[in-house]
């Protein structure tokens, strides 16, 4: 179904309409009798919101590839929005506790961050494509590197309903603490991950291996605390491996083996362990299969399902003594992690061929390295000891075009991180971070240029974002 248009002059009636009103408060005439309802609908009176028209560019979503992109078009000169259903900054990275940053030997803002942590004392480990990290530094981090590029940030809003004028999307409508606010911009980035912005202004989709198909599941993580790291060492992913050390697969096969002591088969049968520093652990031990990432209710049982799950098999290991003495939960995550969302239809579509044949694109963002990686679909599946599907496709590194993100059958928007145009097994390729933040930089840029000079993103060309980037300092 696709949004109904909605004039400019509406929406600034609207504006006027709401400024004579705190956003917070209702008067005497908003308050109405409850309409009749029909059995099962109920009817949403139409009212007049607040509008801000003072954007060249608005960021849903602010995890990794949102706040990628937020700096870089703040910094390429853009004014910028940035909203965030959750608290923090950093999305799957802090609120969801990922733990690990993977395929990030990246130039630009990847590399940025990279040194700027390593200023912080808050990554662990030499290794610039695959790293540890100090949640809570990188959540001071990125606040601070948004406030310096002046990108405006707004947290617990959600993107609720977007409307078109023709097809271009112009206004989105925010849900908040401070009621529907109504904002518009010339260009749009949807880095929700879950491709939220782009279905609500009527984008087609794929999801999983098919259009109702979530496939991968998602996991709750956990930071953990423990008696001394050390001890576990044979259990625990350190940042700088011993000379002999075990292999991390054959880490998380011991760590499987403990939990089954217990008496408990883990829902992921490949659990890992990695130190964040010192005595301080990230924990990665359950899976939820099929859930539908946009399924509020679902989305609920599962988090509830994986968090009982994380207690009891770290109550289980700590129970065995020895080196798992003293274990602990310290947090679970605010976000359940999710693997599969939808992937918005784009202007051009990465596909597994692009992945065998090591594609490359006069206009490619990002330079993927990393491995097909499907986890197990079902608790079946992953009973019987393959956490991850088998597949015989050997990777070589690839591109992933600029036309890629930029959506299809809306114009003015982008897509950025897990949510741009591929099918199902490039997606399990290239959804790891560092390739958010590589094409969160470079929807930024794009969308920067684009609104500056009153063109739709895909009328910029990619030549033209890379000088802009090099003139900025993120490119060589």
């Amino acid at each position: 179904m696709k949004p109904a248009s909605v004039s400019r002059r509406h929406f600034l009636n609207a504006a006027l309409a709401g400024t004579a009103l705190s956003q917070g408060t209702s008067s005497g005439a908003e308050m109405k009798e409850t309409p009749k309802a029909d059995t099962g609908t109920f009817h949403d009176p139409a009212r007049d919101i607040p509008l801000a028209d003072d954007a060249d560019v608005i960021v849903c979503g602010a995890g990794p590839a949102g706040v990628s992109a937020a700096i870089v078009a703040a910094r390429a000169g853009a004014r910028v929005r940035l909203f965030e259903w959750r608290g923090c900054l950093g999305g799957v990275w802090t609120a969801g506790l990922l733990g690990y940053f993977l395929d990030f030997d990246k130039p630009g803002f990847a590399k940025e961050l990279r040194d700027k942590l390593d200023a912080r004392g808050a990554r662990a480990g030499s290794k610039a494509s695959a790293f540890c990290y100090d949640p809570e530094a990188l959540k001071l981090l990125l606040e601070e590197l948004c406030v310096e590029a002046g990108v405006k940030f707004q947290f617990h809003t959600r993107v609720a309903a977007a409307f078109r004028e023709g097809n271009k999307l112009t206004t989105i409508v925010t849900d908040s603490k401070s009621g529907r606010q109504a904002w518009r911009a010339p260009v749009f980035i949807d880095t929700t991950g879950d491709g939220d912005l782009g279905a609500l202004a009527g984008c087609s989709f794929e999801i999983g291996e098919a259009k109702d198909c979530p496939c991968q599941p998602m996991s709750l993580n956990a930071l953990l605390m423990v008696k001394d790291a050390e001890a576990l060492r044979e259990f625990v992913r350190f940042g700088q491996a011993l000379p002999g050390e075990n292999s991390n697969s054959d880490k998380k096969e011991r760590i499987r083996e403990a939990i089954e002591k217990t008496g408990h088969f883990p829902s992921y049968a490949r659990p890992t362990l990695w130190q964040v520093k010192d005595n301080l652990l990230f924990a990665m031990l359950n899976h939820e299969y099929g859930i539908k990432p946009f399924d509020a209710a679902e989305v609920t049982s599962a988090t509830v399902r994986a968090r009982s799950e994380m207690n009891k098999m770290v109550n289980g290991l700590r129970a065995l003594g020895g080196p798992w003495e003293g274990l602990q939960i310290v947090a679970t995550a605010e976000q359940i992690g999710v693997r599969d969302g939808r992937r918005i239809a784009g202007r051009f579509t990465v596909l597994k061929e692009d992945l065998i044949k090591g594609a490359r694109y006069d206009d490619g963002v990002a330079r993927v390295t990393f491995g097909v990686d499907i986890h197990a679909t079902s608790a079946k599946h992953n009973r019987k000891g393959s956490a991850t599907m088998p597949t015989d496709i050997k990777v070589k590194p690839y591109d992933i075009p600029l036309r890629a993100l930029i959506a299809k059958d809306v114009d003015g928007l982008m897509m950025a991180g897990r949510c741009i145009s591929g099918d199902f097994i490039s997606h399990s390729s290239y959804r790891v971070t560092g390739n958010a933040v590589a094409m969160g930089e470079a929807a930024g840029v794009t969308a920067a240029l684009a609104a500056l000079s009153k063109r739709p993103p895909h009328e910029v060309a990619w030549t033209e974002s890379v000088t802009k980037l090099t003139s900025m300092g993120l490119r060589a």
